[in-house]
């Protein structure tokens, strides 16, 4: 039989049957395996990976800091834990006369029983790459985790300046973490290994799926925040909170607002008319006319709310009323049924409340304001001042 474990055998477990069967060390890859990566954690608590950090220490020497890590070996091999307790140099040949290359800083596990040689040994290496016009990043043994490339330009030495580190180190360090732990995200996003794993995707929680990483909110249904305003939708429905504040919804193709609306149009300017047929046109006002377009919400139904400040005489009446459009076409004209109106010379506040229906979802409306005086003889003037239309779209 197959079957491996620990601690169970009187005699004979083997080095091989330990690294089998240690669990919850590190990330899954899949039942049997896990990713090889190192331990994240700082001293201050300030960065997600500082094991194994990488600087120029002198021209052709870097410095590599203390770290933990995990290297996976073929499925029947097994996980090997690593530590680096203290920092340790490793020095670069010097470059080609003619060419750069790229070398690999990499932690290496020696197993005498897969390899060739007798070593059993974890090493810090360099694993040298070939000079060339177009240099190239060397194969990666087996058991072997890469940590940083290194360019190596032609003719670096000790003697001219060698390496130029600031330039010349790529990071390929990736964490990992405990079995269920929440990885913190650095270098390349690789698939979970089963639904309802969780990481950090840079400021994001994300959840996988079964196929995909998905914003963790959508997982439960939740409102996405203006924080990861910046992830992408997962399914028409979802709700995010965006950064200008505005709650959102995710409509299949387009961030819209959730509730749309009220949208909102006044005129603080005092107008006139004599008009005995209702006009938008108020004279003695910059701006004319006074209107507000709107977008239909899916209950097709919208409550406008309009009102004035007016005066005329007190036998003469003064009209404020609704016109209601679509791309230039009168659906709903002006008139008096549905109109607010006044007759005093005294200045007056009037408003009212009017409901729109069978609206066509998604289409824009304008909302236009109209006036007039009746009746219109003897000749007078209707005023009207703090016009105003406010639309608030119905559930």
């Amino acid at each position: 039989m197959n079957l491996r474990s620990s601690w169970t055998a009187v005699t004979g477990q083997t080095r091989e049957d330990t690294r089998l069967t240690q669990t919850g060390v590190t990330t899954l890859a899949n039942p049997v395996q896990v990713r090889s990566g190192i331990l994240p954690g700082s001293y201050d608590g300030q960065y997600r990976l500082a094991a194994f950090w990488t600087f120029g220490s002198a021209p052709m020497t870097a410095t590599v800091s203390e770290g933990r890590a995990v290297i996976q070996g073929e499925i029947s091999q097994g996980a090997y834990p690593v530590t680096l307790p203290n920092s340790e140099t490793l020095t670069f040949a010097p470059g080609h006369a003619q060419y750069g290359r790229i070398d690999l800083i990499v932690l290496k596990i020696y197993d005498g029983l897969y390899d060739d040689n007798q070593r059993y040994e974890a090493k810090l290496e360099i694993i040298q790459g070939t000079a060339d016009v177009t240099p190239q990043v060397p194969p990666v043994p087996a058991r072997c985790l890469p940590l940083y490339e290194v360019l190596v330009p032609a003719g670096a030495s000790a003697g001219n300046g060698g390496i130029p580190w600031n330039t010349s180190l790529k990071d390929l360090r990736t964490p990992v973490v405990s079995l269920g732990g929440i990885l913190p995200v650095e270098g390349p996003v690789l698939p979970g290994a089963y639904p309802g794993q969780y990481q950090d995707g840079g400021g994001a929680l994300q959840r996988w799926d079964g196929g995909a990483w998905v914003a963790y909110p959508s997982s439960l249904g939740g409102i996405v925040p203006s924080s990861a305003s910046s992830t992408p939708a997962s399914y028409t429905g979802q709700y995010r909170d965006s950064t200008s504040g505005v709650l959102q919804r995710w409509n299949g193709t387009a961030w819209t607002a959730a509730v749309p609306g009220p949208y909102y149009a006044e005129n603080t300017d005092q107008g006139e008319t004599s008009s005995g047929t209702y006009t938008s046109t108020l004279a003695g006002r910059s701006v004319n006319p006074l209107k507000v377009t709107f977008t239909a919400p899916a209950s097709k139904s919208v409550a406008a709310s309009y009102g004035c400040r007016t005066r005329a005489r007190d036998d003469l009446y003064s009209y404020m009323a609704l016109e209601l459009s679509l791309n230039g076409t009168v659906v709903s004209a002006p008139e008096d049924e549905y109109g607010i109106y006044t007759a005093t010379t005294t200045t007056t506040s009037i408003s009212s409340i009017r409901r729109f229906t069978n609206l066509t979802p998604g289409a824009t409306y304008t909302l236009t304001a109209y006036f007039r005086v009746v009746p219109t003889s003897p000749a007078v003037k209707a005023y009207f001042d703090n016009t105003y239309i406010k639309v608030d779209p119905l559930p």
